[in-house]
């Protein structure tokens, strides 16, 4: 693994824009020295790395379902902070296995060691496109003869075949709140692949769903039955919502209400009890740091590096934010390797059940948060 320069393309900007990143002006910070998509640096790995760490991938990923059965068995909602009335409902979900499409890893990586899990974004990932997409079409460009670890698209085409949906339309649900746009353009490029894989759909934004109280139905603007909708929006929103008890009841949502369990930090701490010294782990509890000298407290269902404290032997630095009231998980603190005086963190894809992909955000600083850049990478 290693960080190289490169010249970036004439006109990236707009070529980038045209393969559907339209929103990498708004949705990075102003006044920053490096913009969001960065292709004067990319990352270089051997084959013999990334097929370790498409193994390692697979592996966490088994784990994470093998900690959902644990929770669902033991009933230990509360340490996620589910609310009660849905315990029995997100059990259901799980028992049924109902349908899921996708996730991405967030690992420390510097190309040494095993990689270590830092989070699992599990209901509503994004940096899709730029995975997907533009790092693809970067390589097509600029390194033709080279390969990548990117089967993301085809992968994500070949699960909606696969997934088994009520009849009728697929809704795709973004949110009004967005207003970068990169949620609305991450659901329309997932509608894309939808139908690149045969399913008729139809967009929709979250605020025009509607309850249809007398047929007991969600329903969209012209009243028509929504049976199934992919939502970018994550099911704590929902379930804090007054609908949140209808939805867990009625219609096929993607994801699934049993990502709550994968999309949850209090994961890393059921992971960590489960299989205590894996060596993709890193320690983690939720009754506070135990024996840790180094550790990073996490909300539970915190966003984009917020509300999070770093403590070590040295000192201790927070971010702000509004998150942690749900509570926090304390995990065992690794600062991510350093190149070039940037810090990569590895986004690692699954699709369905399999490692798909990677993409790479870096930044100056110990925590990935909205500052960061997105980098392409390569396969010697």
């Amino acid at each position: 693994m290693r960080r190289e320069h490169g010249t970036p393309r004439p006109d990236w900007e707009k070529t980038i824009e045209s393969q559907g990143l339209a929103y990498h002006r708004a949705a990075h910070p102003s006044g920053l020295f490096r913009p969001y998509w960065d292709e004067s640096v990319h990352y270089v790995f051997s084959l013999d790395e990334v097929e370790a760490l498409e193994e390692q991938v697979g592996e966490l990923h088994e784990m994470c379902l093998s900690a959902a059965e644990h929770v669902v068995a033991t009933g230990r909602f509360a340490d996620f902070a589910i609310p009660e009335w849905a315990w029995e409902e997100v059990a259901r979900s799980w028992e049924r296995r109902d349908p899921h499409l996708y996730a991405r890893f967030d690992l420390r990586y510097d190309g040494t060691g095993p990689a270590r899990l830092l989070e699992y974004n599990a209901d509503t990932p994004t940096s899709l496109v730029e995975s997907s997409v533009v790092q693809w079409f970067w390589l097509q460009d600029v390194h033709p003869g080279a390969d990548q670890w990117n089967s993301v698209h085809e992968r994500l085409i070949e699960r909606w075949r696969e997934l088994r949906l009520p009849p009728g339309p697929t809704h795709f649900a973004f949110t009004n709140v967005d207003e970068t746009g990169e949620e609305a353009m991450t659901v329309a490029y997932l509608q894309e692949t939808a139908e690149q894989g045969g399913l008729r759909t139809m967009a929709i934004a979250m605020e025009d769903i509607g309850w249809d109280a007398l047929n007991r139905r969600f329903v969209d603007v012209e009243q028509r039955p929504i049976r199934s909708a992919f939502k970018l929006y994550p099911w704590e929103w929902m379930l804090a919502d007054e609908f949140g008890r209808h939805a867990v009841r009625h219609g096929t949502w993607v994801e699934p209400l049993w990502k709550t369990l994968l999309s949850n930090k209090a994961l890393l701490a059921v992971l960590w009890e489960l299989f205590p010294g894996h060596p993709n782990l890193l320690p983690a509890y939720l009754d506070g740091p135990r024996e840790l000298t180094s550790y990073i407290a996490k909300p539970l269902l915190g966003r984009e590096g917020a509300s999070m404290r770093i403590v070590t032997p040295e000192g201790a630095q927070e971010t702000p934010g509004s998150y942690g009231q749900e509570g926090y998980v304390f995990q065992g603190f690794e600062a991510l390797p350093e190149f070039e005086g940037q810090r990569p963190v590895l986004g690692a894809w699954v699709v369905a059940d399999e490692a798909a992909g990677l993409g790479i955000r870096e930044t100056t600083g110990l925590i990935t948060d909205d500052t960061s850049s997105f980098v392409p990478h390569l396969i010697a």
